[in-house]
C-alpha cells in the first residue's frame, strides 16, 4: 500500500499541473471508485465540472484538491485515497484511453499548461475519489502539506480526513503530543506507529525501517520507552521518510508509480523490510519475518531484542 513518501510524490507531481486549473469534464468509468462520495451532497460529475482547483494538499496517505467556484463548490475538495493499487496519472488530451483499469478521468484546462487529463487508475478498486466538505482544523493550523499556496481552504481539512492525525513531516506536527501518546500506551510500539489516530503516513515498510534504525523491537511496549528513546525513534521516522521521499518512494511492483508512470527506487536501499533470510546490514545476523496485525514485521533478532 502506498505510504507517505509515495503519496507525497504523487501530490508534488500533481500540484503544478492542477493548481489553478478548471475542470472542463469528468468521466466516471467505475462507480465503485466513488464509494466514499456522499451522493446526497450532489452528483460527483456535476459538482466537479466547472470547478477551479486551488492546490494539491496531503495529510498522511490522503490527498485532496480544494475547489472554488459557486457556492456548491467553494468549501469543498476532491479527496483521493490510493488504497492498494491506486494511481493518479497525468496525461495529454490525446493520450490513448485504453487503460482497462482507468476508473475516473478528469479533463482540465490550465492557463499555462493548456489541456491536461488526470486519470485515476486502480486495478483492485480499493482506492477512491470523493467530493467532501472542508471543516476547520482542530488546532487552527494548516490542514496539510502543500506547496505554500494559500486561501480560505488552507486551515481546513476534508471532513472524512479530520480524524487522521498529522504526519511527522507536517510542520504543525506536535512532538510533545506524540511523546505523551507513547507514554500512555502499553501496546506494542509498532502498533502505535501504525495508529492513524496518533501519527499518520508511516505504514508497515517505514515502521520496520525506523525501528531497525534505532535497534527497537516492534513488540516493545510504547510506554517503556524513555523520552530519549522516543525522541530518537521520531528522528529516525523522519529520516527514513525523507530518504524514501528523495528516492521517489518504494515500488515493489508496477502498482505504485508517480504521475508520469515511473517507479520509485527506495526498495533497493531498504535495510530490513523484505530482506527475511538475509544478513543484517549492521550485525550480520539473519533478518526474520513474523506476522503482525495481519501484516508482517521484519527485524533483526540480534540487534532488535525485546527488552
Amino acid at each position: 500500500m502506498p505510504e507517505l513518501p509515495e503519496v507525497e510524490v504523487v501530490r508534488a507531481g500533481l500540484a503544478p499541473a492542477v493548481t489553478g486549473a478548471v475542470v472542463s469534464a469528468v468521466e466516471v468509468l467505475e462507480p465503485r471508485s466513488l464509494k466514499r462520495h456522499d451522493a446526497a451532497s450532489g452528483d460527483f460529475e456535476a459538482l466537479l465540472t466547472g470547478a477551479r482547483i486551488e492546490a494539491a494538499v496531503r495529510r498522511g496517505k490522503f490527498l485532496w484538491l480544494p475547489l472554488s467556484g459557486d457556492e456548491r463548490r467553494s468549501g469543498r475538495a476532491v479527496v483521493g485515497h490510493l488504497g492498494m493499487s491506486g494511481q493518479m496519472l497525468l496525461r495529454t488530451p490525446d493520450h490513448p484511453s485504453t487503460d482497462a483499469h482507468a476508473r475516473v478521468r478528469l479533463h482540465l484546462e490550465h492557463a499555462e499548461h493548456g489541456e491536461l487529463r488526470v486519470d485515476f487508475v486502480d486495478q483492485r478498486i480499493f482506492g477512491s475519489l470523493a467530493i467532501d466538505r472542508l471543516v476547520p482544523t482542530a488546532d487552527g493550523e494548516v490542514g496539510g502539506f502543500s506547496d505554500g499556496v494559500s486561501g480560505e481552504w488552507a486551515r481546513q481539512v476534508p471532513a472524512q480526513v479530520a480524524h487522521i492525525a498529522r504526519d511527522p513531516l507536517d510542520p504543525a506536527f506536535s512532538d510533545r503530543a506524540f511523546f505523551a501518546a507513547l507514554a500512555k500506551r502499553g501496546t506494542a510500539i509498532k502498533r502505535v506507529l501504525l495508529d492513524q489516530g496518533v501519527v499518520s503516513g508511516i505504514g508497515n515498510i517505514y515502521a520496520d525501517e525506523s525501528l531497525w534504525a534505532v535497534r527497537l523491537h516492534g513488540g516493545q511496549p510504547a510506554r517503556s520507552l524513555s523520552r530519549r528513546r522516543a525522541r530518537d525513534l521520531l528522528g529516525a521516522v523522519r529520516e527514513v521518510l525523507g530518504k524514501a521521499l528523495a528516492e521517489g518512494g518504494t515500488s515493489f511492483d508496477a502498482q505504485y508509480v508517480n504521475v508520469n508512470g515511473a517507479s520509485g527506487t527506495s526498495q533497493a536501499n531498504l535495510n530490513v523490510y523484505g530482506r527475511q533470510g538475509l544478513p543484517c546490514k549492521r550485525c550480520g545476523a539473519q533478518i526474520v519475518r513474523e506476522r503482525f496485525m495481519n501484516r508482517s514485521s521484519h527485524f533483526c533478532r540480534s540487534c532488535q531484542r525485546k527488552r
